[in-house]
């Protein structure tokens, strides 16, 4: 996979290009990543990218000239899959996680908080949203992209498997997780974990998945598919009752 991401601060990435998961990713050829600082783009001498907003308004506007000489630099763009942060965009999840993974060529525009000449949607093929938050920039939201679709990347994990059981993978919160000492400062770890039976062991971590849920995000229930257990399950939960 290729990722090309398109940003006035280059700096802010070199952290997470060099560490980590990214990192190995990197080194197993598994995907490379491009950072084009579209400031260089820029056709006026001091190499300015913003201006005043046509029709008045605070803050300075970024121009769109700089980003499309940006894009057009960038081998095959025309191909690529591109995307833009913006408040306007989708609410990222992990569902749009998984289908940006299964791109070829993924190219990210990273916003500005006064905004980017509204032109630019013109080049890009969709907005994506962090959240309902302002950030200085979308160089962190880029990053939390980055992050979310390189680690889905065939061969990056060290197990493969540990992607189907994590939060959101399946809708779902995780269920909790624990490791040794069996026992630390009188909290110990639940003896269904300890049995070696492993369906009551499946049986205890479908459930704890499903209570977290309903206690912490009850909205997540209304957008999986339920089993029959999956709602027997839930009608204990809802009468406090344990498993």
């Amino acid at each position: 996979m290729r990722i090309d991401i398109l940003t006035l601060f280059p700096e802010m990435f070199e952290g997470i290009l060099n560490s980590s998961i990214i990192k190995r990713a990197i080194e197993k050829e598994k995907v490379t990543i491009n950072i084009y600082d579209f400031r260089d783009y820029s056709t006026n001498k001091h190499k300015k990218v913003d201006d005043y907003s046509y029709g008045g308004g605070a803050g300075m506007i970024i121009s769109v000239e700089p980003i499309v000489n940006c894009l057009r630099d960038i081998p095959n763009y025309s191909q690529a899959y591109k995307i833009i942060t913006s408040p306007h965009g989708t609410p990222y999840n992990q569902t749009k996680a998984n289908e940006l993974s299964q791109k070829e060529h993924l190219i990210i525009i990273c916003g500005h908080y006064e905004g980017i000449d509204y032109r630019i949607t013109n080049y890009i093929d969709e907005e994506i949203s962090l959240g309902d938050f302002i950030l200085t920039g979308g160089e962190i939201a880029s990053l939390a992209i980055l992050d979310s679709v390189v680690r889905l990347l065939p061969g990056v994990l060290g197990n493969q498997d540990s992607i189907h059981d994590e939060s959101f993978s399946q809708g779902l919160l995780e269920y909790p997780q624990y490791t040794r000492p069996e026992e630390f400062d009188g909290y110990k770890v639940p003896e269904v974990l300890l049995s070696g039976n492993h369906e009551l062991i499946r049986k205890w971590r479908r459930f704890k998945s499903l209570e977290l849920t309903y206690h912490k995000r009850p909205d997540l229930l209304t957008k999986v598919n339920l089993t029959k257990e999956d709602m027997e399950f839930l009608e204990k939960i809802k009468k406090g009752q344990s498993l």
